[in-house]
């Protein structure tokens, strides 16, 4: 679908900071409208310019509060499919509800897919996202998905920044493939830990798979909580003699007290992105550097805008 309009780029309160970086790197300003609440707390949102005929961006992770945010989401593409834009896309650079993607026990909703509804359904022609918490979270959504991902952003770091006598560690077997991409691109060793989670948001590290002693570890993992996953696995990967470990993941949920946790880990660093907005002083006390993906997302945005393939961001 080739849009005759313009790129119009809109934020909801999610994370303006990242909305701001894209429209630098777009050279356009970000659209103008009116995101209050109204005093009972009901969203209120306004489109304050001509939107007919455009291809409208809003960028806008359901990251906490989710349902607030998801809430909002919902609320603004509904009123830019009222406003006649020519295609509207939902920028959702954290998707919430992606680990609920499976009936996995009796009588659980498989949220993910729910959510995919809603977002079609209140006006959304395309999603655009990146490192999604299961890959086949793509197939739950009727209109097309851009699935970008953050590893060309952290492999660049590592790249300018290497770590010696490197091992990369998928901290579950679910992380085995992202790991094993990591480490081909940054010439490392491959580990992984067998993980047996009894309950959500708990997990027992039990093994490593790999030799570890006496290396460098880097843990890849999509995104942390409650920090207790990558800290287990931090203290297993020392107790099976690594020398330094650093940690890196996309999504900085870091919910309850995972910034302590994380603190009194053995990771000596960790490295995330700005899908989510992190406060300044967190970073500083959790030894946290963020990179931008505003650069990749742009790239994307702008390649969707003029109908090109989005196949380059992925290396």
């Amino acid at each position: 679908m080739t849009t005759t309009g313009g790129i119009k780029v809109f934020s909801g309160n999610a994370n303006r900071e990242l909305t701001d970086e894209i429209c630098n790197f777009l050279s356009c300003d970000p659209g103008v409208a009116t995101a209050g609440r109204f005093s009972d707390g009901e969203y209120n949102f306004q489109i304050l310019e001509n939107v007919r005929g455009g291809d409208v961006f809003i960028v806008q992770p359901t990251c906490p509060p989710t349902d607030q945010n998801l809430m909002e989401l919902l609320v603004m593409l509904d009123a830019f499919r009222r406003s006649s834009a020519e295609r509207v896309t939902a920028v959702i650079p954290y998707y919430g509800y992606a680990r609920s993607d499976k009936k996995d026990r009796p009588r659980v909703p498989v949220a993910a897919k729910l959510v995919a509804n809603l977002i079609a359904t209140a006006g959304a022609d395309r999603v655009l996202t990146m490192d999604l918490h299961a890959a086949q979270i793509q197939g739950f959504f009727d209109i097309p998905v851009d699935h970008l991902f953050a590893a060309p952003v952290f492999i660049g770091y590592y790249q300018a920044n290497p770590l010696p006598n490197l091992t990369v560690v998928a901290p579950d077997t679910g992380g085995a493939e992202r790991a094993r991409a990591y480490a081909k691109r940054l010439d490392a060793e491959l580990a992984l830990c067998d993980k047996r989670r009894e309950k959500a948001n708990e997990a027992e590290v039990m093994n490593v798979v790999g030799d570890v002693r006496g290396r460098n570890c880097l843990i890849v993992d999509d995104m942390c909580d409650t920090g207790g996953s990558l800290s287990k696995v931090a203290a297993a990967l020392k107790e099976a003699g690594a020398d330094h470990i650093h940690a890196c993941f996309t999504h900085p949920v870091l919910s309850g007290k995972a910034c302590e946790k994380l603190s009194g880990s053995a990771i000596e660093q960790i490295v995330t992105t700005n899908t989510i907005p992190l406060d300044e002083k967190i970073c500083r006390q959790s030894n946290i550097k963020v990179l931008s993906i505003a650069p990749l997302l742009s790239k994307a945005i702008k390649s969707i805008h003029e109908e090109t393939s989005v196949s380059s961001l992925f290396v």
